[in-house]
């Protein structure tokens, strides 16, 4: 079984052969939680690409020292892939973050469409957005990630559209496209961004605004999948496509 990974700040991880410690929340469950022990490995990262290979030297109430056996700088994955995420209801929207960051995902933006049954109202924002970049985390650390998917702030349909015209792939999902998404032609885009709409599905709209933005509609399968699983789905068949799995 892979070491366990925590999260620490860059400036935290030495170079091979220091020693550092892992305290607070972090250093918490690593030594109540998890009941690690001198001599156990454990992985640390800052989350944006820094890794380290750390050995336990001695374990405290709270606290781990740890040697730093190895350090690498993970780069950015080629092609980078973000998921337009419109809201899902109730908690789907955390496990559509948990699961697409499992799968790899880059970055992840969570779209107000028009039809989205739930909306984040200015005084939950902060918090409903709070709840996902937490998933993201603890699903980076699960996944054994070195880099954690970016969590952007809530979008509107026009700064969506803004982001599908500067991509190198624009994709929507649309269960009345034409063009599967298995065919497209993946080679080369810097950056894929594909779009999933919300349960009530994309509006006319919303829907010609992103073909005038240069995205092209595609259809992922002959079922019709909930919002929370359709991102995953999708970013599976990319990441195959494009060679990242």
């Amino acid at each position: 079984m892979s070491a366990p990974v925590f999260v620490v700040d860059r400036d935290v991880l030495a170079g091979a052969g220091g020693r550092v410690v892992l305290e607070g929340a972090e250093g918490r469950h690593a030594a109540t939680v998890k009941r690690l022990r001198a001599g156990e490995e454990v992985v640390l990262t800052d989350g944006e690409g820094a890794r380290g290979r750390c050995s336990v030297l001695s374990a405290g109430r709270d606290r781990l020292e740890l040697e730093v056996l190895e350090r690498e700088e993970e780069p950015q994955a080629s092609p980078r892939i973000t998921v337009v995420q419109a809201l899902p209801k109730g908690e789907r929207g955390e496990l559509a973050v948990e699961v697409m960051t499992e799968a790899g995902v880059d970055e992840i933006v969570p779209w107000s469409a028009s039809r989205s049954i739930t909306q984040w109202r200015a005084e939950r924002r902060e918090k409903a957005l709070g709840r996902w970049r937490n998933a993201a985390r603890e699903a980076g650390k699960q996944s054994r990630r070195s880099r954690f998917p970016v969590v952007a702030d809530l979008a509107s349909t026009a700064q969506v559209a803004a982001r599908l015209e500067r991509a190198g792939l624009a994709l929507v999902l649309h269960e009345e496209a034409v063009e599967p998404l298995s065919a497209v032609p993946v080679e080369g885009p810097g950056e894929i961004v594909l779009v999933v709409g919300p349960e009530g599905g994309i509006s006319p709209e919303e829907l010609e605004l992103f073909a005038g933005a240069g995205a092209r509609p595609v259809l992922l399968g002959p079922t019709v999948l909930r919002t929370s699983t359709a991102g995953v789905a999708a970013l599976s068949v990319l990441m195959a496509r494009t060679g990242r799995w």
